[in-house]
């Protein structure tokens, strides 16, 4: 039997996922649930037992409110927190527009990302010390956003080894593949970047360079541009395909997030309506409710294949690769640098084409990246350099430096004012920052 802990059950994304895609691998599983809200703590009891009753699954679920009563002898912690919850991230988007800064998720990079930042690094930081004591084998699996800088914290201040997921490189490869009429099955991709800023720098198809057929249907279709140009304009200006669509990649380019700056649209306004996206949430979570307390039906699990690939299937693949000594597999991973990318400091966090077995984690060698490429990810993996250190040692300077160094401040005076707006907004969640 292998243990998993999941933290922060209360998300619409993750938690039903998870319980769904080890229930269809099969194996026995001790699966601990932890939420400080004991509503959504006995939403998740009540739906991850409905699913283990359905699929005649072999999982043993509790609850806590407390991670220390049920942390020891864990095989794997998950990390689904949302440090002030929905609300909190809905202030990171709407509190930043009377600076002109409009973004369309505010959870991984510029002003957003960097509010979140602070208020969840020193959470995570907590997290990982109880580990320490109570399980310090244990694997922490990251799927918290912001994720580069949170994982960055983890493996630099902390002793528990930590990885971090998201399938949004395998979802541009299935785009991709579909875009050159491939089956995804014949396609292979290598990847590497920062989380929700990665490029497949290799695409091929039945093992021949795939990257002239792309073009060839670009051509062919110039419309296939619509839905994320500026992604078409970096692949056509750097030769590498940027994950995961224009909706995440602007926000690492402060110039684009102006009032009417992104061809002519304004992010969580007219380039996507923020509000309803978030709304969708609240939606998604009353869903759940319904479904664990019975007013609504249990929904059917989705039958695997290539196009219900989600980041519930990819936490499946690595559990079973790395824990339960399964097949290898290939997956896109967020480990610490560490020389795969000479020319990347050896400290910043990387999602990068890995190798999984039961030994551990092997990126992929992808060598020196090419200069453009390298000049975009210098600048952000020092800005989350930056981040990381003002997160954790609540120096209100450093946050400054964050935000002019980064260019989402242009001076020290408007930096000083969105400094201000954070540490108000989520002072509850700050006591380490003078207020």
């Amino acid at each position: 039997m292998r243990t998993i802990v999941l933290l922060g059950v209360g998300s619409t994304y993750f938690t039903k996922g998870i319980v769904e895609s080890i229930a269809r691998r099969g194996g026995e599983w001790d699966l601990r649930m932890v939420d400080i809200d004991t509503e959504c703590l006995g939403i998740a009891l009540n739906l991850g037992r409905k699913i283990a009753a359905r699929d005649n699954a072999a999982i043993t679920l509790s609850g806590s409110v407390d991670r220390r009563e049920v942390l020891g002898g864990a095989d794997a912690v998950v990390s689904t927190i949302g440090v002030g919850g929905r609300k909190a991230w809905e202030r990171d988007v709407f509190m930043f527009r009377e600076f002109n800064i409009h973004q369309s998720t505010g959870d991984t990079f510029g002003a957003g990302g960097l509010s979140r930042a602070m208020r969840t690094i020193p959470a995570l930081l907590e997290i990982a010390a109880d580990m320490e004591r109570l399980c310090p084998g244990a694997l922490l699996v990251n799927f918290t956003n912001p994720m580069s800088v949170n994982c960055w914290a983890l493996n630099k201040f902390s002793k528990i080894k930590t990885i971090g997921l998201c399938y949004g490189v395998t979802h541009f490869q299935h785009y991709l593949a579909k875009l050159i009429g491939a089956p995804f099955a014949e396609t292979w991709a290598k990847a590497v970047g920062v989380n929700h800023f990665t490029w497949i720098t290799g695409f091929a198809h039945n093992g021949r360079n795939a990257w002239p057929r792309v073009r060839e249907a670009l051509a062919a279709n110039p419309a296939i541009r619509a839905e994320n140009p500026f992604t078409w304009e970096l692949f056509e200006t750097f030769g590498a395909f940027p994950t995961v669509g224009d909706g995440h990649i602007c926000e690492f380019m402060p110039h684009l997030l102006g009032k009417g700056a992104y061809y002519g649209k304004t992010f969580g306004v007219d380039a996507g309506d923020f509000a309803a996206y978030a709304k969708h949430w609240d939606n998604v979570f009353a869903d759940m409710a319904d479904q664990a307390h019975g007013r609504k039906p249990l929904a059917p699990m989705p039958e695997p294949g290539a196009e219900t690939f989600r980041d519930e299937t990819l936490f499946a693949d690595i559990l079973f690769a790395a824990l339960y000594n399964g097949a290898p597999v290939e997956r896109t991973v967020n480990l610490p640098n560490n020389g795969v990318v000479p020319n990347l400091p050896d400290d910043a966090i990387l999602e990068m084409t890995t190798l999984v077995n039961a030994s551990g984690f092997h990126p992929y060698n992808h060598g020196a990246l090419p200069a453009g490429i390298n000049a975009i990810l210098q600048r952000v993996t020092a800005s989350h350099a930056l981040t990381v250190e003002a997160a954790i040692s609540g120096d209100r300077n450093l946050v400054l430096q964050a935000l002019i160094a980064d260019a989402v401040a242009p001076n020290r005076a408007v930096a000083e004012r969105i400094a201000d707006k954070i540490l108000a907004e989520h002072k509850a969640h700050l006591p380490h920052f003078p207020q």
